[in-house]
């Protein structure tokens, strides 16, 4: 199905197409209008977007606009110039190729090397799917009083409703997400008129400031905006996604499909950068101008915005985008962990039960965890799995990197200079942002204190 995988610079010949029930399933019509093509293109780069602005973004943007107002715009900026990047990658990786990230591993690197990736992987995308659970099971508490293990049961249904969504054609699955994206997006807008954000204060804090490096509480706030950017199971999902279209596999055609499929993701980004950045303003505005800069978990942001900004709905809006936030990332994740399984092993499971195991990963702990100890602890999980993320990072990228600056892989498709020279500056950047969160987190406070962090 689709073009053949191709062999040169491979160790291996490639197996079946990535995702194969849906590749090359969603028409690409062969009209000259521009509008037409890129409408056919779009998709892909909003199931990826969804991953940036999902429940584990929202604790570090919280904390960033209530604490320091709204200086920390121009780190949610500069991360999101660095996804854009590294997401171009990943299309221009499964276009050019035919592989997906996880393919491409199998194919390069010898068996051991591939298992353990794939192991690294699969944790980390549970890590993921653990934050949009607990996301969008608070989501339904706030909402609806829902006790949080009941919530996190109710969330294991987006299993049937990607099952159903998918059988009648991946657009459906694209639409289900757009709506929930732009739910969110809705939700923001009505609550940055409500809060009257400060809008010389938002455009000088898109300016980098100095005080973020002299700050240490500021630093580490900004530490943690950008080591949570680039989600590791967004680079598999995206090279993947977007091999659904049928363009044609000529040289031509790839770079026609290159082009319309990184339009698209720049305009999702965008949006995702918008959302990221309205939760860090409402903070700003909200929280920030009003004494409340201890405000960093998003149950007490939802009991404060009533309140604080006199509108009565407004708490109920952001529960609403919370929840419209989670259920949106678990879609996308279900989707990720059968790309994962198929690509780095070659093995094919009835996609009901790939995402029963996938959900039940994500759903077991975190019922075990909030049943045994209480709903107090889940802002620990919700740290815990963004640990996890931080870790398993560069396994990901670094792959990604290697493939796409080889030409014997790539072809005229091969990362030119400047590129290689930015990807690996922001690879390296995420990287050792991702390491210093990791070292700080669980270092012993004489050894930072003996490097003066």
């Amino acid at each position: 199905m689709g073009d053949p995988h191709t062999t040169k610079g491979w160790r291996r010949t490639g197996g079946d197409a990535s995702l194969p029930e849906v590749h090359s399933s969603v028409h690409v019509p062969k009209t000259l209008s521009f509008w037409r093509k890129l409408l056919a293109f779009s998709g892909p780069g909003f199931l990826v977007s969804v991953g940036y602005m999902d429940p584990g973004n929202w604790a570090t943007d919280l904390a960033g606009g209530a604490k320091f107002g709204y200086t920390l715009l121009s780190v949610i900026l500069i991360s999101n110039l660095m996804a854009i990047l590294l997401q171009h990658l990943c299309i221009k990786l499964g276009v050019a190729t035919g592989r997906d990230l996880a393919q491409a591993c199998r194919d390069h690197y010898p068996k051991p090397v591939v298992w353990m990736l794939w192991f690294l992987c699969e944790t980390a995308i549970a890590a993921c799917d653990l934050a949009e659970v607990v996301g969008s099971a608070i989501g339904l508490q706030l909402l609806f009083g829902i006790p949080l293990v009941w919530g996190c049961v109710i969330t294991s249904l987006d299993v049937l409703i990607v099952l159903f969504l998918q059988n009648k054609g991946f657009r459906y699955v694209e639409a289900l997400v757009i709506t929930l994206i732009l739910t969110i997006g809705g939700c923001f807008v009505a609550e940055l008129i409500f809060s009257k954000p400060d809008l010389g204060g938002i455009v000088h804090g898109f300016l980098p400031s100095a005080e973020i490096l002299k700050n240490k509480e500021m630093l580490f706030v900004a530490i943690g905006i950008l080591g949570a950017t680039v989600m590791p199971h967004n680079l598999y999902l995206h090279s993947s996604v977007v091999q659904t279209r049928n363009f044609e596999r000529t040289e031509d055609g790839k770079t026609e499909a290159i082009k319309f499929a990184s339009i698209d993701s720049v305009l999702a980004l965008m949006f995702a950068l918008f959302i990221n950045c309205g939760i860090l303003i409402l903070a700003a505005a909200a929280f920030h101008k009003t004494g409340h800069a201890d405000v960093e978990e998003i149950q007490d942001a939802y009991k404060l915005l009533s309140p604080v900004l006199g509108v009565g709905v407004a708490s109920t809006l952001f529960a609403l985008a919370l929840l419209a936030s989670g259920q949106s990332s678990t879609l996308t994740g279900t989707l990720a962990g059968q790309i994962v399984m198929e690509g780095f092993l070659n093995v094919r499971l009835a996609p009901w039960l790939r995402r029963l195991i996938t959900r039940l990963i994500a759903i077991v702990p975190a019922v075990c965890v909030i049943g045994y100890f209480g709903e107090s602890k889940t802002t620990d999980l919700l740290i815990w799995s963004q640990v996890i993320l931080s870790m398993q990072l560069s396994f990901a990228v670094i792959p990604l990197l290697i493939f796409t600056g080889c030409r014997e892989k790539m072809g005229k498709f091969v990362n030119p200079l400047w590129i290689k020279i930015l990807a690996w500056s922001s690879a390296l950047i995420i990287v050792v942002l991702n390491l210093k969160l990791l070292f700080a987190k669980f270092a012993p406070q004489s050894w930072q204190n003996a490097l003066g962090l």
